[in-house]
């Protein structure tokens, strides 16, 4: 059997993922209740691997103690979101039926290096390249460097404390596809380059046509005001409005759900939107208008806040929550906005369904090419 683990530094999380199970190595009882949530088995580590300075080698190995029956572990970076299951698939090909010990991801980098200068050094000096001979980018290959998005190894090298050696061979990960969260300013690069080159399942990304936003707590911040005449006033932002504007301008239809009657705030704000107001069930209003559209849920989006639209988060193929949604709801969305509700959330989703859909056309300017990851061995 084979298997896999990453190490998630902030989580303090071990994933195993193996060819028939995945297996989620924890300390914290919410991330074991998410794990499972999401249909994975939890091994409890111990508090011996569960310090700051614990490495993944420790949490391997201790995982490995108790199933003997794996024969094969990768260690996957959770720090490079852009991997894609066909790296591993053919990763483990090479341990399996290749006959590598281990093998690790590496990238195609153009960069010339210098020596370092200490303090009281005198100059620096070439290393990969003469200056008097200096060759364009497109006429060098390059050289290949880690890029730590994964290393696989057989479970008698881990034994012996380490991830590689033996008879080892790297794997060329597309430089897209290589990207590592190091410190705080990765991030909104890692979040635009996910976008544009990460894993978003087996089936193709389609065009949206239809968001559905609930209205309490997404369009507006949630707050009735009420004045001595007991008449309701709730706030918006405009940049929503914006919003909604530029989604139908690209041929997107944007309905509006609400569980109470807010038809006379609808009316005052003149959104010339389709809404369904005092829903008690939304799923099935959802599911009415994704039937009559005649569209796929891959052409569904949503964009909710509360416990209510969890069910439809889980069934729009592109979901998203403001930043103050209650807990349930940002884990069941995939796309969590920074702005909060009611202050720029919907705009900031419309700008999130734009960057997927320059993916989709992207894809389909394409005609079919696969964009698969090149695989290069080497003993």
């Amino acid at each position: 059997m084979t298997k896999s683990t990453g190490r998630t530094p902030e989580l303090d999380t071990e994933l195993q993922v193996g060819s028939q199970d995945v297996w989620v190595s924890t300390d914290h009882d919410e991330i074991e209740k998410v794990a499972k949530q999401f249909g994975a088995q939890v091994h409890r580590r111990s508090p011996e691997v569960s310090q700051d300075s614990s490495t993944s080698l420790e949490a391997i190995r201790e995982f490995l103690n108790h199933h003997h029956e794996v024969d094969i572990v990768g260690n996957i970076q959770a720090t490079s979101p852009c991997l894609h299951p066909s790296d591993l698939i053919k990763v483990a090909d090479l341990i399996q039926k290749e006959g590598f010990d281990s093998v690790f991801s590496v990238v195609r980098r153009h960069q010339f290096r210098w020596s370092e200068v200490k303090k009281g050094g005198s100059m620096t000096e070439p290393q990969n390249l003469n200056p008097a001979k200096r060759y364009r980018r497109q006429d060098w290959p390059g050289e290949l460097y880690e890029n730590g998005s994964f290393y696989f190894a057989k479970r008698h090298l881990i034994e012996k404390g380490y991830l590689q050696g033996g008879k080892m061979a790297y794997y060329e990960m597309r430089a897209e596809h290589s990207v590592d969260i190091d410190i705080d300013i990765d991030w909104p690069i890692a979040e635009q380059r996910v976008l544009s080159f990460g894993y978003f399942g087996k089936e193709p990304l389609k065009e949206v046509k239809l968001l559905v936003c609930s209205i309490d707590g997404c369009l507006t911040n949630g707050r009735i005001y009420v004045t001595e005449d007991r008449k309701e006033m709730v706030s918006y932002d405009y940049r929503d409005l914006v919003g909604i504007d530029l989604l139908k301008k690209r041929g997107i239809q944007v309905r509006l759900i609400s569980e109470r009657d807010c038809s006379k705030t609808l009316s005052a704000m003149q959104l010339g939107c389709v809404a369904k107001v005092s829903a008690t069930n939304k799923l099935q209003v959802l599911e009415d208008w994704q039937k009559d559209m005649g569209l796929s849920w891959k052409e569904v989006a949503y964009l909710g806040n509360e416990e209510s639209d969890v069910e439809c988060l889980k069934k729009a193929g592109m979901s998203g929550v403001p930043a103050d949604a209650c807990t349930v709801a940002q884990k069941a969305a995939g796309y969590i906005c920074k702005s909060n509700g009611g202050c720029g959330a919907v705009r900031e989703f419309a700008e999130h369904i734009f960057l997927l859909l320059e993916k989709v056309i992207t894809n389909s300017c394409l005609k079919g090419e696969i964009l698969g990851p090149r695989q290069t061995s080497k003993v």
